[in-house]
C-alpha cells in the first residue's frame, strides 16, 4: 500500500465572525490563534461610482479585462441565446500581430497563443498583441486603427504578450494603461501615442525602488481604480537563496505616473505581521508577489490582492511561522495602500497553492441577509467567501489539523483553513479512494504506481525524493500546483447568484532534494515537480479531468457539475466501457451572458517539457486542452452548441454589442497554428 502521512487529531475549532476557538500560543507556538481579519482602516462608504463593480459589463461594452472591476466575466447581453447560438458564424478575424510590425522586422518571433482579452470602449477594441504592444481595432470589421510604437524605436520592437490593458477616464480625458517589459505606459485611446508628462518622458520605470539588481516582469493586467493604477509582478519559482527581493504591490498616479504607494507583501520593521515570521525571517525573505489579477470595489475604494508564495515555495525551514502575507487575500485602500483586512488562505505555504485567480465581487443573500461579498477561488479547489468591506467570513471557516512534514528543519503549520461552505469544487487528496476504478485491473495498477510515493489527504507536505530501491520519490499532490482553479478564474451571474468555476483534476509530484551548497544556502530545494500519470497512459485519479461546477452563492451549495470535453474516454483500455465525457485537463476561461455560459477547452499542442514523465501521453498532461468551444445551458450544464476552433483557446472570451448585433470574440492558436482573434455573430 502507499506510504501515507496522516494526523488523527480532532478539528481545532471554527473561525467565525465573533470568536476564535483554538489551542493557545502558550501551549504550542505553531497553533496560536489566527484572526480571521484585522481592521487597520475604518470602513467607510464613499460616493457611488458610475461603474458598480459587481454588475458585470454594461452598455454592451467590455471596459475591464474581466468585464468589470469585480471580475465577474458577465454581460447581460442576450441576443445570442440557446435558440439561435447554432447559427453563429465568423464575421471577421485578425492576427495576433498586425502586418505593419512584421514589415519592420520580418524575422519577428512571437507566440501563437494569446492570453489577452480585448477591451471594448466607445466602439473601439484595444488589445495587447503577441509582442506586448497595444493595437486598436474597428469592432465591426476587425481592421487595425492604430498600433502602439516601441518607445525606443525598432530596436525595442521585440517583446512578449501580456493578458490585457486597463482603461481610465474622468469624463473629459481618457487613457489606456499598459505595461511592457520593465515599463508602464499611458496611451491616448485615439492615437496610441504616449503622454510625455507621464513618468519619465512618457513611461514609468518599474524597476525603480525594487532593490539592487532587481528586474521587473509581469504578464498580467494593471488595475485602475479612481485615479491610481496598480501593478503586481511575476517572480521565478527557481529560488537559489533564502534571501530574495519582495514582490511588493505598487500604485501610480494615472495622470503623472508618480508613485502613490507601495504595499510590502512581506511586512517590514514596525509593520503588522512581522511576528508571523520566526527569527525575523522577514528581514531576508522575498517574493510573495501578486502575479495574478486584482479586483476592486470602486464604491468602497478598495482593492483585493491575491498574494502568493514567499521564498522557497516548497520548503520553509528557513522561514518559520505562518509567513504573512504569503498566500493571503489582502484588501487595501486604493488611495493610500493601507491594509483594511486580510485572510491567510494557506499558512506557511509549501504546496505552491498560490491564490491564482482574480477575487470575484458579488452581492448575495444568505439566510435573508444581503451581503456585499468577495470570493477567492483557490488551486486547492476551495471557494473562500468574505464580506468585502469587513473581511468577516460569510460562512464559518474551520482550522483543521493537517499532515505534518518529516523533512529535516521543516516546521509545518499544524492546521489549515477549510471553508464549511461552499463544498470543494474538485477532487482533493491523493488517497486510494480517489484512484481510478474503471476496472479492477486498472485500479490495482494505479495502487502499484502510488506505492513509490508518499500519499495522503489535502495538505500532505512535500517529501524528500530518493533514488534508492526503497526510497519514495516525493509526495503525490492533488490538486497539483495548477489546480483545481487557476488564473482563468470563474464567472458570476449577478441576476441568479450562481458562480461558475472551470477546474482540472491534475496531480503532480511535490518532491524536494538537498540543496547544493555551492549554488544555494537553502537546505532543500524543489525537485522535478513532474506531472504524474496512471496505468497504461490513463490518468491516475478518477474523472472528470476538466470540469465546470455551478454553485449557488446564496446557499453555498453546488447546483450541478459536468465534464468539459471528452478526455480519454476513447482510450483502448476503457473504450469498451462506452463512458460519457471524462473531461479535458485544459485551462479555459469562461464567459457568462444572460442566456449562456461559454467555455473552450484550453491550449492544444503544448510542448511536453521536463515536467512530463517519460511515456505520459500528451493528452492527459496538465494543461492539455482541445479545439472545442461550447455554449452551456446555465441552469442545467447541458451543452447546447459547440464548434471546433482552428486550435485551442485560453484567453478570456469577450462579448459586446455593435450596430444592433451581439459579437463574441474568441482567441485561437497553438505552436502549429497561427494565432488569431475570431469574431462570431448571428447572420
Amino acid at each position: 500500500m502507499p506510504r501515507t502521512l496522516h494526523d488523527g487529531r480532532e478539528p481545532m475549532g471554527i473561525i467565525g465572525a465573533s470568536s476564535i476557538q483554538s489551542v493557545s500560543a502558550k501551549e504550542d507556538p505553531h497553533m496560536r490563534p489566527r484572526p480571521t481579519f484585522c481592521m487597520t482602516v475604518a470602513v467607510f462608504v464613499l460616493a457611488a461610482s458610475a461603474a458598480v463593480a459587481q454588475q458585470g459589463a454594461v452598455d454592451g461594452e467590455w471596459r475591464s479585462f474581466a468585464g468589470d472591476l469585480g471580475s465577474t466575466k458577465y454581460s447581460a447581453l442576450d441576443q445570442i441565446d440557446a435558440d439561435n447560438v447554432d447559427t453563429l458564424r465568423v464575421a471577421w478575424r485578425r492576427p495576433l500581430v498586425d502586418a505593419a510590425y512584421l514589415a519592420v522586422d520580418p524575422e519577428l518571433r512571437f507566440s501563437n497563443v494569446s492570453l489577452a482579452a480585448p477591451l471594448i470602449v466607445d466602439g473601439v477594441g484595444y488589445v495587447p498583441n503577441a509582442i506586448g504592444l497595444v493595437e486598436a481595432f474597428d469592432i465591426g470589421t476587425g481592421e487595425t486603427l492604430w498600433g502602439q510604437q516601441p518607445f525606443g524605436g525598432p530596436d525595442e520592437l521585440r517583446g512578449t504578450g501580456i493578458r490585457g490593458v486597463a482603461y481610465w477616464t474622468d469624463g473629459t480625458s481618457a487613457r489606456i494603461l499598459v505595461h511592457r517589459g520593465e515599463y508602464l505606459y499611458a496611451l491616448d485611446p485615439e492615437t496610441g501615442e504616449t503622454f510625455p508628462d507621464f513618468g519619465d518622458g512618457g513611461r514609468v520605470d518599474l524597476t525603480v525602488g525594487l532593490g539592487e539588481g532587481a528586474r521587473y516582469r509581469w504578464g498580467s493586467v494593471p488595475m485602475v481604480v479612481r485615479d491610481v493604477v496598480v501593478v503586481g509582478q511575476s517572480m521565478s519559482d527557481t529560488f537559489e537563496t533564502k534571501e530574495a527581493i519582495r514582490g511588493d504591490v505598487r500604485a501610480f498616479d494615472v495622470r503623472t505616473g508618480a508613485l502613490r504607494w507601495q504595499f510590502h507583501t512581506i511586512p517590514q520593521a514596525g509593520e503588522f505581521g512581522t511576528d508571523s515570521w520566526e527569527d525575523d525571517a522577514w528581514e531576508y525573505s522575498g517574493h510573495a508577489p501578486v502575479w495574478s489579477l486584482f479586483s476592486a470595489d470602486a464604491e468602497l475604494g478598495y482593492i483585493y490582492m491575491p498574494v502568493t508564495s514567499p521564498t522557497n515555495d516548497m520548503y520553509g525551514g528557513h522561514r518559520g511561522g505562518d509567513n504573512l502575507f504569503g498566500q493571503s487575500l489582502v484588501c487595501v485602500d486604493a488611495e493610500t495602500g493601507e491594509r483594511v483586512w486580510h485572510f491567510q488562505l494557506v499558512h506557511h505555504g509549501l504546496w505552491d497553492y498560490d491564490p491564482p485567480t482574480a477575487p470575484i465581487l458579488m452581492d448575495i443573500t444568505v439566510d435573508g441577509r444581503s451581503i456585499k461579498a468577495v470570493a477567492q477561488l483557490t488551486k486547492q479547489a476551495f471557494v473562500f467567501v468574505f464580506d468585502r468591506a469587513t473581511g468577516e467570513p460569510v460562512w464559518p471557516i474551520e482550522e483543521r489539523p493537517v499532515p505534518q512534514s518529516g523533512s529535516p528543519g521543516e516546521r509545518t503549520s499544524r492546521t489549515q483553513p477549510f471553508p464549511t461552505r461552499p463544498p470543494a469544487f474538485d477532487r482533493q487528496g491523493a488517497t486510494e479512494d480517489n484512484l481510478i476504478d474503471f476496472t479492477p485491473e486498472l485500479r490495482a495498477e494505479a495502487i502499484a504506481i502510488t506505492n513509490r510515493y508518499v500519499t495522503g489527504p489535502l495538505f500532505t507536505p512535500p517529501s524528500i525524493r530518493g533514488d534508492g530501491p526503497n526510497d519514495t520519490r516525493g509526495t503525490i499532490q492533488l490538486p497539483g500546483s495548477q489546480g483545481g482553479a487557476d488564473v482563468q478564474g470563474g464567472a458570476f451571474d449577478p441576476e441568479t447568484g450562481i458562480l461558475y468555476i472551470p477546474s482540472i483534476t491534475a496531480p503532480f509530484v511535490a518532491d524536494i532534494v538537498e540543496g547544493n551548497p555551492d549554488r544555494t544556502n537553502l537546505r532543500y530545494v524543489k525537485g522535478s515537480r513532474q506531472w504524474i500519470g496512471g496505468p497504461r497512459g490513463l490518468p491516475l485519479f478518477k474523472p472528470p479531468y476538466g470540469r465546470v461546477t455551478a454553485i449557488d452563492m446564496n446557499r453555498g451549495e453546488i447546483v450541478w457539475m459536468t465534464a468539459n470535453g471528452d478526455g480519454p474516454r476513447h482510450h483502448p483500455a476503457i473504450r469498451h466501457l462506452n463512458l460519457g465525457p471524462l473531461g479535458t485537463p485544459g485551462r479555459p476561461a469562461p464567459l457568462l451572458t444572460r442566456t449562456l455560459l461559454f467555455l473552450g477547452e484550453g491550449s492544444t499542442n503544448r510542448p511536453g517539457g521536463a515536467r512530463v514523465m517519460d511515456g505520459m501521453p500528451p493528452e492527459i498532461v496538465t494543461n492539455a486542452g482541445g479545439r472545442w468551444f461550447r455554449a452551456y445551458d446555465k441552469a442545467t450544464g447541458d451543452v447546447v452548441w459547440q464548434t471546433e476552433l482552428p486550435a485551442g483557446t485560453i484567453a478570456p472570451p469577450v462579448t459586446y454589442m455593435f450596430e444592433g448585433k451581439q459579437y463574441l470574440l474568441v482567441s485561437s492558436g497553438d505552436v502549429n497554428t497561427p494565432g488569431q482573434l475570431l469574431a462570431f455573430t448571428l447572420p
